[in-house]
């Protein structure tokens, strides 16, 4: 099929569509059950993230659900670029695989808050943008060793370092980020309420097993 020839609205909304489904692989999940672990939807915070898997004592399996998550949101965005598609059509991908973690359609739409998957989307973007925003989230959790704290300041720094490299140009991109950057907020509002109140989990801590039916 030539992809020039389809109208670019469609094609848009093609790509965007699939990454969704490829953001819909709940890595948390699927890595828990390969590894005989209990569904990370079922204790600590719930979450279905990195994090929360690292909470269950298993860390190769939270570092491979750190690295597929990432991976989701970084090789769609790759192969729309290697494809030629233009900036509006790229950043569209990126936020479908983004949207895709947050509301897997595969989970029951009960997903993560998307930090590894944005990450990815974000390198996938521009490399020095996501290597700067993961700067910024290592420095965070190396010193506090809040992941939480660590992902709301890499959240509010995406949009300030995208400005300031290359303002609103191009504007979709930037749009992109400002985005993932208000929804990965909104999703950790649990965790802001923890944080103001001194409950919040630290990296490494494990969580207490699931209570039995």
């Amino acid at each position: 099929m030539n992809l020039s020839s389809l109208d670019p609205r469609l094609l848009t909304a093609i790509g965007a569509v699939i990454a969704y489904l490829i953001g819909s692989l709940s890595f948390a999940v699927i890595v828990s059950r390969f590894f005989g672990l209990a569904d990370p939807r079922s204790y600590g915070s719930g979450n279905p993230g990195a994090t929360n898997v690292l909470r269950s004592g298993n860390k190769a399996a939270a570092i491979l659900t750190l690295l597929f998550d990432a991976l989701k949101g970084y090789i769609p965005v790759l192969i729309a670029q290697h494809m030629g598609l233009d900036n509006l059509t790229v950043t569209a991908v990126g936020l479908g695989a983004f949207l895709g973690h947050l509301w897997p359609v595969f989970f029951k739409f009960e997903g993560g808050k998307g930090v590894a998957t944005a990450a990815g989307v974000l390198l996938g973007f521009s490399p020095a943008l996501g290597g700067m925003v993961l700067l910024v989230w290592l420095a965070m959790a190396v010193v506090f060793r809040y992941s939480s704290l660590a992902a709301l300041t890499a959240s509010l720094a995406a949009p300030l370092i995208q400005l300031q490299a290359q303002g609103w140009s191009p504007r979709a991109m930037t749009f992109g980020v400002v985005v993932m950057s208000a929804l990965l907020i909104w999703r950790h509002e649990a965790n802001i309420r923890k944080l103001l109140a001194g409950q919040e989990s630290k990296l490494g801590q494990k969580a207490a097993p699931p209570s039995a039916p």
